[in-house]
């Protein structure tokens, strides 16, 4: 609850947190409000449309709220007050990660149940299917904004944060696709379990597959057998997969490869 309370005092005081929220709800209300989706099926519609367009900023914004708020801690000494008190630095990174999240992620749930509330004026809800998209997005925060604090630990200064921050945002959003496409004329029945694994590592291709399938706007029938080698399990164990990877090579990496001394 300490690092809770105390990364909640530090966010309230800064711009990033209240500026993402802003991007966030001008985008989602904008969708909104401009779209002319059919009743029944624009709901569904809606929802992909607005994950696509979120996953264009959040990751980036994530990424520096992440890495700037570790490197604050380097940078005014109040990580070595904090690890002299019995606190070892991977507990100090674990609370500090689930401080963030927190931090992040609550006035984020509010607007999305309060976004839900303006859905159901125009389109038909599907309540199991909203939950599965909170869950994609909640998602998408927490991946990268556990690859933030693993830029924040391992950087020294400002401008390495901002670089490894726009590198990793770049290789996930359009390096690891291409990459792969230059692979794909040698895919085969034989090796097409692997290129799917190595495709569905990227967490926003894993995500968006779990929330396609999800709220039932892509089926599985009548596929190729290539396809269906492709697709050799669930897209939920894909999600999973590509999310604990994620989590935990990232924590591992802000352990094992940090940088004591942060400074301009």
């Amino acid at each position: 609850m300490h690092y809770i309370w105390k990364e909640w005092k530090e966010t309230i005081r800064g711009k990033g947190l209240w500026l993402s929220m802003a991007a966030i709800i001008a985008v989602s209300a904008g969708m909104l409000f401009t779209s002319s989706l059919p009743f029944d099926q624009g709901f569904y519609i809606l929802l992909i449309n607005l994950f696509d367009t979120l996953t264009y900023f959040i990751p980036i914004l994530c990424l520096f709220t992440g890495a700037f708020s570790v490197f604050q801690e380097k940078e005014q000494k109040t990580m070595v007050m904090l690890l002299t008190k019995k606190d070892s630095f991977p507990s100090f990174l674990l609370k500090k990660s689930l401080a963030l999240h927190t931090v992040f992620l609550l006035p984020l749930a509010g607007w999305l149940f309060f976004y839900l509330s303006l859905l159901k004026f125009s389109y038909r809800i599907d309540f199991a299917g909203y939950g599965i998209f909170i869950l994609s997005v909640f998602t998408i925060v927490i991946v990268f904004m556990q690859l933030g604090v693993l830029v924040g630990s391992i950087s020294r200064n400002r401008m390495q944060i901002i670089g490894f921050a726009i590198l990793i945002w770049f290789y996930f959003f359009f390096l690891h696709d291409f990459l792969l496409l230059t692979f794909l004329p040698n895919v085969t029945h034989e090796n097409v379990k692997l290129f799917s694994a190595a495709y569905f590592l990227n967490p926003m291709q894993a995500v968006r597959i779990y929330l396609e399938t999800g709220l039932e706007v892509y089926s599985f029938s009548h596929m190729s057998r290539l396809l269906q080698s492709f697709m050799w399990t669930k897209p939920v164990y894909f999600y999973l997969g590509s999310t604990t990877f994620w989590l935990l090579a990232s924590f591992l990496g802000a352990v094992v490869f940090h940088r004591k001394e942060g400074g301009e």
